[in-house]
């Protein structure tokens, strides 16, 4: 057996179907490791939690003939609103000033894994599951995955995808730069009165970004960045109370919020691992870099390093374990990393605080924006995930 993947969420099976092809040609085999059984059929669900892909990522999933099925539940952002409450500085991302059929796109996370799942062909891709890695066992060859069933399994190549909090990683002595951003990301669904027509907000207030993503049935994905102990006191609040503060900070740009669903509360910070690759190994997804999610941008790159993953190993003529594989796709996915990382953690930094010079800086750069059309390109090919690459 070839390839493990241990973590079978969206990053996990996203590098398993773009491994898929070249993995039937060449008689590999590849193995998903995940602790939790994917469900037979999709069901919708009001709280369903959700991600912003941007057009990029539409691009890679149409190469991997997935994008059809995830359309049909695919909300598109037609434009991205920014702004600083109380201030004048503001500008306006639009599709069609970039010549894209969106920017963006809002997919819940449940229907993205249901279509990824659906595509993965058992013949080829082998799930282990429900099933955990409780220890990784170097050998000169590759690894052996002990298993919390009491079985094992050898691989050339074994891929961590088990998210931001990955024992595995940990297990290994792989270390982590972590910077805390000293916020709490309460999300939510929220219901307005009026229709989103496939806008998207990015609301600066002095204690956090806002954002309000569009999604389907008229709902919209609320990601709402406040200090850790204010993030508990709004979770707590009734629903009428804590839609009162939300409209107070975000305005009436949909008119009155009606409606909202479950709210969860996550601690944010910036987490990067200090090596991704390894003889016979790779770090991906949040285990390998997790981002504050205000800017949109973690799973989109996370993609984008799964699809440089698979091009690599799938261009290589040697085993896919071999380190100066793994070396030459780090070294492919290094600029796009260190520009998305910058570009993320400095849209946090910047509009995540309240000093009275940097909310000056931030509103003139939100009227230059509008100013000077080349900043404002750069800045939304940021947002599209098309920083390193041409349409």
């Amino acid at each position: 057996m070839q390839l493990a993947i241990v973590g079978g969420g969206l990053v996990g099976a996203s590098l398993a179907l773009a491994l898929q092809a070249g993995a039937r040609a060449r008689g590999w085999r590849i193995v998903l490791v995940e602790p939790f059984a994917p469900g037979n059929a999709w069901q919708p669900s009001y709280d369903a939690r959700s991600s912003a892909i941007s057009y990029g990522s539409r691009q890679i999933f149409e190469r991997l003939g997935l994008w059809p099925a995830l359309a049909e539940r695919a909300e598109a952002i037609s434009q991205i609103q920014v702004s600083d409450k109380g201030r004048f500085g503001a500008t306006r991302l639009s599709a069609e000033d970039e010549g894209v059929p969106a920017l963006g796109y809002v997919l819940e996370n449940a229907w993205m894994g249901h279509c990824l799942w659906k595509a993965l062909d058992p013949e080829v891709v082998e799930w282990r599951c429900p099933a955990e890695v409780a220890r990784l066992e170097t050998l000169d060859d590759g690894y052996r995955l002990h298993l919390n069933d009491d079985s094992s399994l050898d691989c050339d190549l074994a891929v961590l995808a088990d998210g931001g909090r990955s024992g595995l990683r940990e297990q290994l002595g792989i270390a982590v730069r972590h910077t805390p951003y000293e916020q709490c990301a309460l999300i939510a669904n929220i219901s307005p009165a009026e229709p989103h027509g496939g806008q998207a907000f990015e609301r600066f207030t002095e204690q956090g970004p806002l954002a309000l993503l569009p999604l389907p049935d008229e709902r919209c994905a609320l990601v709402w960045t406040r200090p850790p102990v204010d993030a508990e006191r709004l979770q707590a609040l009734p629903d009428r109370a804590f839609l009162g503060e939300l409209q107070q900070a975000f305005g009436y740009r949909l008119g009155a919020l009606r409606q909202v669903g479950a709210r969860h509360v996550y601690p944010l910070a910036l987490v990067e691992a200090t090596e991704q690759v390894r003889p016979h190994l790779v770090i991906l997804g949040n285990a390998a870099h997790s981002l504050h999610p205000v800017a949109g941008q973690g799973f989109n790159l996370s993609l984008r390093d799964a699809l440089a993953l698979a091009e690599s190993l799938l261009e290589s003529t040697t085993s896919p374990g071999d380190f100066a594989v793994l070396q030459r796709y780090l070294q492919r996915q290094r600029q796009d990393q260190a520009l998305t990382v910058g570009f993320s953690d400095g849209v946090t930094r910047l509009f995540g605080r309240g000093e009275s010079l940097l909310v000056a800086g931030r509103t003139l750069g939100l009227l230059g924006l509008d100013l000077l059309p080349p900043a404002k390109r750069w800045f939304a090919r940021q947002a599209m995930g098309l920083g390193t690459r041409s349409l």
